[in-house]
């Protein structure tokens, strides 16, 4: 035989007969889950198929099955384009009326990918267990487009890790049992637009004992005070709790980290067995002591390294850490000021570039980066929530990622934010709040005080100490998808509801903010967010948010200022600026987004109000400014921004910051007064002394106290604006027909930023609809939705119509929005106003158009998005209370007159700027006389409280008067009279209304 031929011979059978090719020639043969020759439909559940999601319209990835030569698999592929802004994906769900599937006999899953060397994640999910695929658990891990061309994927299933950030179920047993498998799941990358294409998905291999059993750690990092001892819990587990077949050895050893073995701690090393039949969560204990010494020092790190044979290891090196001790910023007994200059000497560039940057927690690569990369702060953006969505759940989630800052140098707590912005919104089961506009309608600043207490207290007992919130925006133009964040179009308006900045952090000095029931407060957005002008977005879709706002140097001041001023009298903690640009006349710049305009940071907000707190940046909006990203990061920071939200890209920003300063593109001074603008906060809020949640008033969240707060704000909230011949208040004994799209929906009544970012329509958190409001007085009701069970019999109905949710420019007028109500919406106003006296209640964000319908309406009520307390406006509907909301923005009678706000030159509205009727006392007597005799009483009034009731006096006799017929001779003083009135001008306002009156 030749030599060659005899070499290869024998590597064939040393091959066939070595450990690999044994175990080869057992695996099981693949099974395909997915060739995409057409054997599985697009199509969700129930039934088995592929289908996308998205964070918003534009964000599912579009999908096709593609004729393809270069197939690695059959004739097909499925590819898609894609182009993501929050996140975006597809599934592949087995039938949910089908037997889940066992995938327990293999190792793991594998694909073939058509790779374009982008270096971009894709994060690939499997689902385990549970009623079906939406209702699994997931299970999640990703791999990188370093490649180019096709290349096959294989992964397996022990690298996959249970998903902290996100569950649609509230978990299963945290265990990957592979016995019940429904799927697998894409998540493609976020940013620059893209495409892909994928093939053959398949289980290959044969399973072994390390994917049945795993071996972990109570948790990943040990904080312990120098000379204590620490105590590292190591525990066996296994799928399905069965004992393992082979014994499981866990060799164990403390070296490197920061701490000196023999002078700062005691080493240890050895080994745990699991023997063969050890029953699944036996555990076994490391202690690790520490030594003391009396010198003052950082926290200093111990790695206990764990090899293990036999199961799937720890997915982290756990480590001890030695608390920092003695230092003088440590000192809770020293004033912040030389607190925070201590802590700032000590930092590195590296920890500062840490402080300043603010990720999403869903977007962290691993828990250890909150550490690697010094980060000073994580948020949840709208619905990015923990499972299950529980207080519990919020606090241990945010504790989990407090006890990583444990394992930094100067162990600086995270700041923890979150768009609290009508209540703890996204939490399910917290008091719901009705939303800032139907707050400015009730005109109470006391009861604004109280929504933001009870918000606080809410917020804080989940381990949240930041709230971004209030809105301060002054909303011009009811295009706006955001125009429901406002308190209303008149600034005078926005400034009297801040006391609601004091409702979230107390003292304006700052010194109630340490407790257990406050948090720190945000003004947003700086400045002008609310004036944009229509068509001026180049956001997506979006018409009008995000766009420029055209004004004066003095429209500026007057109108989008003052709020700021106020809110920084108050002592608010944050500002963050607007998505907006700002194109002020005559200043030669053009249009400038906000997030670069340092002449407003810096000039005006830092330096002429006198601003101390620290300014934070809207979500990913460096982004949108022109340039690359080191011009972005140089920009924005240079231009006053303190604290930047980078969701999803906080590796790159670290670095290109540190880079930046490193060349002297940003000076190191403004990096330290950043830092110090926000360890000055973490100081105030305690989170030193106690970084972790107090819970203790977690019994509270949702309770009947913090309800009732949430039913009268409801109550007063409610606008009468039509109430012919007295409909309303209604009697207990009427019968009364209900009916409309909104009178059983507590999704549609509680409206966007309400568990989810968009919110939704349906039973999406507890509360009361306004349909059990009014079931709950007594009353005999009959409900329809569409009107379409027989209308005879009735005294009167009630029909609740209106808007469904949406935030942001998504619902933007012109981006699928319009003013208009829905057409099974018009038709039961008419089929129940055609048939009974009728009172129409509008939930909605914003004023709807109803001027076609008005004239047989009754009643007619604004309701705005009154929250989870249907019970508030069933209060007003039956004379509980009386109705006393005002129009917090003009209500107008036709699209063309937008944007239309008190002031304007002309002004011929449906309904004036402050309108609303009220129920509370019958309306005085004396006409013009008496009007006379009320202007000359505001004039002579010693008190506010005097010069504002002789105002509502005036007010109600002129209400009566032109409630028939409003002209614009009429609305233009009205509206005028109560801008004068909130700004203190008594007599003047007096005055308006006499004008108004001889108007009607």
């Amino acid at each position: 035989m030749p030599r060659a031929a005899l070499l290869v011979s024998t590597a064939l059978f040393a091959a066939l007969l070595s450990p690999t090719a044994v175990r080869a020639a057992a695996d099981p043969a693949p099974t395909p889950v997915d060739r995409f020759e057409g054997e599985v439909p697009f199509a969700s559940q129930p039934a088995e198929g592929i289908f996308t999601w998205g964070s918003d319209a534009d964000d599912p990835p579009a999908l096709r099955l593609a004729d393809r030569a270069d197939a690695p698999e059959g004739e097909r592929v499925l590819t898609g384009d894609y182009d993501i802004s929050g996140w975006g994906g597809f599934t592949h769900d087995y039938a949910a009326t089908g037997p889940a599937h066992d995938w327990s006999a293999h190792q793991g899953i594998r694909f073939w990918w058509q790779g374009h060397g982008d270096g971009r994640r894709i994060a690939f999910e499997i689902k385990d267990g549970g009623a079906h695929g939406e209702a699994s658990e997931l299970w999640t891990t990703s791999f990188t487009d370093d490649f180019t061309g096709w290349k096959r994927i294989e992964i397996p299933f022990a690298d996959f890790r249970y998903r902290t950030d996100y569950q649609p179920v509230g978990g299963i047993d945290h265990v990957l049992g592979l016995t019940q498998m429904w799927g697998y799941a894409v998540t493609l990358p976020t940013g620059a637009g893209g495409d892909f294409a994928m093939d053959g998905v398949e289980l290959y291999g044969r399973a072994d004992q390390s994917l049945r059993a795993s071996v972990t750690t109570d948790t990943a990092v040990y904080p312990v005070a120098e000379g204590g001892a620490a105590t590292v819990r190591v525990t066996l587990a296994t799928t399905g709790a069965a004992p393992v077949d082979e014994p499981v050895t866990v060799t164990y050893g403390t070296a490197g980290g920061t701490a000196e073995p023999g002078r700062d701690y005691t080493p240890v090393t050895g080994t745990l067995t699991f023997p063969a039949g050890t029953p699944s969560g036996t555990s076994r204990t490391v202690r690790i002591p520490t030594l003391r010494d009396r010198a003052a020092e950082a926290a200093e790190t111990i790695p206990l390294t764990l090899t293990v044979t036999g199961a799937k290891a720890p997915a982290e090196t756990p480590q001890v850490v030695i608390d920092a001790h003695g230092l003088p910023y440590l000192n809770s007994k020293l004033p912040v000021k030389r607190r925070v200059a201590d802590l700032l000497s000590r930092m590195s560039l590296a920890e500062k570039a840490g402080q300043m940057t603010q990720a999403e927690r869903g977007a962290l690569t691993a828990p250890g980066d909150i550490a690697a990369y010094d980060l000073g702060s994580l948020l949840s953006g709208g619905g990015s929530t923990p499972t299950p969505n529980t207080p519990e759940a919020w606090a241990k989630m945010i504790d989990a990622f407090q006890l990583r800052t444990r394992a930094t140098r100067f162990q600086i707590p995270l700041i923890y934010g979150v768009d609290a912005v009508h209540g703890h919104n996204n939490l399910v089961g917290a008091t719901v709040m009705p939303h800032n506009i139907g707050i400015g309608a009730t005109r109470d600043p006391q009861l604004a005080h109280r929504t933001g207490e009870v918000t606080a207290a809410e917020v804080r007992a989940t381990g949240v100490p930041w709230d971004f919130a209030p809105c301060l925006c002054v909303t011009r133009d009811e295009r706006w998808g955001r125009s429901y964040e406002s308190f209303g179009e008149d600034p005078a308006l926005v400034e009297s509801m801040e006391t609601v900045i004091q409702g979230l952090q107390g003292a304006p000095d700052g010194r109630d903010l340490k407790d257990d029931d406050k948090v720190l407060a945000t003004a947003k957005h700086f400045v002008g967010d609310g004036g944009t002008t229509y068509g001026s977005s180049t956001t997506g879709s979006y018409t009008i948010d995000q766009g420029v706002t055209e004004v004066t140097r003095k429209q500026l001041e007057a109108v989008h200022l003052a709020p700021y001023r106020e809110a920084v009298d108050r002592g608010v903690g944050t500002v963050m600026p607007s998505y907006s640009s700002l194109d002020i006349a005559g200043d030669g710049q053009g249009p400038v987004k906000m997030h670069a305009r340092a002449d407003m940071i810096n000039g005006v907000l830092k330096g002429r109000m006198g601003f101390d707190g620290f300014v934070i940046s809207d979500w990913a909006a460096i982004d949108q400014l022109p340039g690359d990203y080191a011009s972005d990061v140089r920009t924005s920071v240079n231009a006053g921004l303190d604290m930047i939200m980078v969701p999803y890209a906080y590796q790159d920003f670290t670095r290109t910051l540190t880079d930046e300063v490193t060349a002297g593109r940003i000076a190191e001074r403004r990096i330290d007064d950043a830092v110090s603008r926000i360890l000055t906060q973490k100081f105030r809020l305690g989170l030193f002394e106690r970084p972790y949640a107090d819970t203790s008033g977690a019994a509270d969240i949702g309770s009947a106290a913090h309800r009732a707060v949430a039913r009268r704000a409801a109550a007063e909230s409610q606008v009468l604006l039509k109430n012919s011949g007295g409909l309303l208040p209604l009697k207990k004994t009427q019968k009364v027909y209900v009916a409309g799209s909104n009178a059983d929906d507590i999704g549609n009544q509680t409206g966007g930023w309400t568990v989810t970012w968009q919110g939704a329509s349906g039973n999406t958190t507890p509360g009361t609809t306004i349909l059990e409001g009014i079931r709950r007085t007594g009353a005999p009701v009959t409900y329809s939705k569409d009107a379409s069970a027989p209308l005879t019999g009735y005294d009167v109905g009630v029909v609740v119509v209106g808007e469904t949710p949406y935030a942001e420019g998504v619902g933007d007028v012109g981006n699928g929005n319009d003013l208009e109500l829905s057409p099974d919406d018009r038709a039961a106003v008419d089929r129940v106003c055609a048939a009974m006296k009728c009172a129409v209640l509008i939930v909605s964000g914003r004023p709807q158009l109803i001027g076609d319908r008005l004239g047989p309406i009754d009643a007619l009520v604004a309701s705005w998005l009154p929250g989870t307390e249907g019970d508030g406006v069933a209060d007003v509907l039956y004379g509980r209370r009386p109705f006393t909301g005002r129009l917090p923005v003009t209500w107008p009678r036709s699209e063309a007159q937008l944007p239309i706000n008190v002031g304007d030159p002309v002004y011929d509205p449906q309904y004036p700027y402050g309108w609303g009727l009220t129920t509370l006392t019958k309306t005085p007597g004396g006409g013009l006389a008496a009007l006379y005799r009320l202007a000359d009483a505001a004039g002579r009034a010693h008190t506010a409280q005097a010069g504002r009731s002789a105002v509502e006096q005036a007010r109600r006799i002129v209400e009566r008067r032109i409630a028939d017929r409003i002209t614009a001779a009429s609305a233009k003083p009205f509206a005028e009279a109560d801008h004068l009135l909130l700004t203190g001008r008594y007599a003047r306002a007096v005055r308006k209304l006499i004008e108004a009156y001889r108007a009607g």
